[in-house]
């Protein structure tokens, strides 16, 4: 995979902070995009199973969707300076059990992987770029094999 650069990493960062300021409507968007691609996830998330479509309104919609972003954003800075995605134990735990518990499935794990990437692509605009997306990815396929070790 080559090292993560500062590049990158700071591509990330300044991408996380456009998403910041339209969590309302991207975090929406996120959970849009994964729905639209894998209707059956609606039963993975408790926020969206008793709802039609995505609930404008629930505050935990934009909780999830901070968190997920934040968490790729935390992967992007420790790829660089450590090399590697490592999970504090804690927090390891708590999302390998949640994902086993819910069966989470690789094939989700990419659905949400390009739901997120189209996410910040509506968040940055025109400062979208294939590099960006690329190191958005990066992060993200590590966070996703450490969640995916924790699962184990």
């Amino acid at each position: 995979m080559g090292a993560f650069t500062e590049k990158q990493e700071a591509l990330v960062s300044s991408s996380f902070e456009a998403f910041k300021q339209n969590i309302p409507h991207l975090s929406i968007l996120f959970y849009t995009l994964i729905l639209e691609k894998a209707p059956a996830a609606k039963g993975l998330f408790s926020f969206l199973k008793d709802s039609d479509g995505v609930p404008q309104d629930n505050p935990k919609v934009k909780a999830h969707a901070e968190k997920v972003f934040e968490l790729t954003r935390d992967s992007a800075a420790q790829l660089r300076a450590k090399g590697e995605v490592v999970l504090p134990d804690a927090i390891s735990k708590h999302l390998g059990s949640v994902h086993a518990e819910k069966g989470v499935t690789d094939p989700q794990f990419v659905v949400v992987k390009e739901a997120l990437l189209k996410t910040i692509n509506e968040a940055v605009g025109d400062k979208w770029s294939e590099e960006l997306s690329a190191a958005w990815g990066i992060a993200y396929d590590e966070l996703a094999a450490a969640i995916k070790k924790a699962m184990s």
